[in-house]
């Protein structure tokens, strides 16, 4: 993987200034109980509700429910929309709001690889339910809450209503 630009120069100064690989620099600077965390990003589980998949755990709550009422009863609601906000994901969220080494670079990294592994879990979980897996970049780079992700079945896309 090519290091992120913004990323370049912290990597550089390990190893007296030799310079680190990413797999290495995890092994001197992460920890589990993030690695833990951030299965449930990047190995999400998936859960089927009526005529939706949706990320989560089995079986759908109280509040999962009300949620997917309250999306369908929304003027203009389709199990599309519905699928799409249920599923999306802003990619900085990932981490906590302010987080000091945000970047754009580091967020379309972050996006495309979420992506690739939503479209291969889905189509591994459910192969007879094509999904859409669409990874989202704002217009201007600067906007770094609008780099999203999301799913949604095929079927349910907007091209095929």
């Amino acid at each position: 993987m090519n290091i992120p630009e913004s990323m370049k120069k912290e990597l550089g100064a390990w190893n007296n200034g030799e310079g680190i690989d990413l797999e290495s620099w995890l092994g001197c600077a992460g920890n589990f109980s993030l690695a833990v965390g951030y299965t449930t990003i990047f190995c999400p589980k998936f859960i089927e509700f009526e005529d939706y998949i949706l990320i989560g755990d089995e079986p759908i709550d109280e509040q999962g429910i009300t949620a997917v009422r309250s999306f369908e009863t929304q003027e203009g609601s389709t199990p599309f929309s519905v699928e799409w906000v249920l599923n999306h994901l802003h990619i900085a969220d990932i981490q906590y709001r302010g987080c000091e080494d945000i970047s754009a670079d580091k967020l379309i990294i972050l996006g495309n690889a979420l992506k690739e592994t939503y479209e291969a879990r889905l189509a591994y979980f459910f192969p007879n339910k094509p999904c859409v897996v669409k990874f989202y970049i704002p217009e201007d780079p600067n906007e770094l809450d609008e780099y999203q992700m999301s799913f949604w079945q095929k079927k349910h896309d907007q091209n095929n209503a």
